[in-house]
């Protein structure tokens, strides 16, 4: 469930490979409206599928000319981005 409060979409609940495709273009009308934050800080579980939409949502948020920061994401994301080899586009450096 994707839920927004201000600029933030506080994400809740499993991102799953089940509950993903509902999620996928949820963002993308909050994003062109303002949103600027996506806060993993409610959910309670994750796979690979998880990781696959936050690099969507980003892509999402460029086509909007938006810089979208990911909060709070899940230690085991971190791992799988890390295994993944895109862990840099989760987590930019600073400028």
């Amino acid at each position: 469930m994707l839920k927004r409060e201000g600029d933030v979409l506080m994400l809740e609940g499993p991102v799953t490979f089940e509950t993903v495709p509902a999620l996928v273009g949820a963002a993308e009308e909050h994003l062109s409206q303002g949103a600027r934050t996506v806060d993993f800080g409610r959910v309670t579980e994750i796979d690979s599928a998880a990781v696959a939409l936050a690099l969507e949502w980003l892509r999402q948020a460029a086509r909007h000319n938006v810089s979208l920061r990911l909060e709070n994401l899940p230690s085991s994301m971190n791992n799988l981005a890390e295994l993944y080899g895109v862990s840099e586009f989760l987590y930019p450096a600073p400028r």
